[in-house]
């Protein structure tokens, strides 16, 4: 593995073995024997803000056992112009990796093109890969795996959180139901590219590893039977100019305790925050399951060390 740029570019194969060395990081903590990026010093640079994303991968690159340094969007030239093949090239000669967070996908891919040095997408507008990966290894912590359970999204079914769970559908194998009004649902393209040849039927789409999809704007039966249920803001970073129109449009698809009833009895709750209480879930139902929430959180952490320490191989 060269790089991380997406859920979309790792193989089925990769993602085990991301969970396995993920979980072998989180019980290892403070106890490795090995520092992969000793003597190596990475750039994070973010043209979104972030909290978790930053600290996760600032104190994971230094347990590993390298140093980092924090590039915002009004420290470097790509504000005024510059071309981020032009970025790229600069520092793939001075650093040894590169985390970015932004807005366009094409970015993070054009700099790991031109820049020749590991490159790690830490959210754009179409994926949220180390999300994802953390929330894997934080159902198979509490579920014990997640090969034949039943993921719900609720929301907005076309940001990159949702987008990421669908590419992880199509590899792995369990059920990602997606609920959203159909002009917040992910677009037929992303999703034939993600299931190719599969056979819709009613609305489901299967791989061959036992994988599925469904997309419905019925909250209820998404809900019903899930082993988990999952949220995420409803005006991302870059919409709020929609805000008012999205509160509106998404009102009812809220995680809360009527819904939770419908759900699999302990059933997982998961927000990858930050979380807009009284709007996509209840205060009442986050406090009682912050335990698996900021659980997710820390995660981040574990999962994308076990990323650095395999682009550092």
């Amino acid at each position: 593995m060269k790089h991380l740029l997406s859920i979309e570019s790792l193989s089925r194969d990769e993602i085990h073995v991301i969970l396995d060395l993920a979980a072998r990081m989180k019980s290892m903590r403070g106890r490795l024997d090995k520092h992969p990026l000793r003597h190596q010093c990475w750039a994070l640079m973010f043209s979104k803000s972030s909290t978790r994303t930053r600290v996760s991968f600032e104190v994971g690159i230094r347990e590993l056992g390298g140093d980092v340094f924090f590039l915002a969007a009004d420290d470097i030239q790509l504000g005024r112009g510059e071309p981020i093949a032009d970025t790229a090239r600069v520092l793939g000669r001075m650093c040894h990796g590169a985390v970015i967070r932004t807005f366009a996908q094409s970015d993070v891919e054009d700099f790991a093109k031109f820049s020749g040095i590991p490159t790690v997408n830490a959210l754009t507008d179409d994926e949220h890969p180390c999300q994802i990966l953390a929330d894997l290894q934080t159902i198979v912590e509490r579920l014990g795996n997640f090969a034949g359970r039943v993921v719900t999204f609720i929301g907005d079914g076309a940001c990159n959180v949702p987008r990421s769970w669908l590419w992880a559908a199509s590899k792995l194998d369990f059920e990602l139901r997606i609920a959203a009004p159909a002009q917040f649902q992910p677009d037929a393209a992303t999703i034939a590219r993600a299931f190719p040849g599969a056979q819709k039927r009613e609305g489901c789409f299967e791989n061959a590893k036992g994988g599925r999809l469904i997309v419905t704007d019925d909250l209820d039966e998404a809900a019903r039977g899930a082993d988990v249920l999952y949220t995420d803001v409803w005006v991302s970073m870059g919409k709020e100019e929609e805000a008012q129109f999205r509160k509106t449009q998404l009102a009812r698809y809220q995680i809360n305790n009527e819904l939770l009833a419908l759900a699999k009895p302990g059933a997982l709750v998961m927000h990858c925050l930050p979380a807009y209480r009284g709007l996509e879930i209840t205060a009442d139902v986050f406090e009682a399951n912050a335990d698996t929430i900021f659980t997710q959180a820390e995660n981040r952490l574990h999962a994308q060390k076990a990323v650095l320490a395999m682009l550092a191989e």
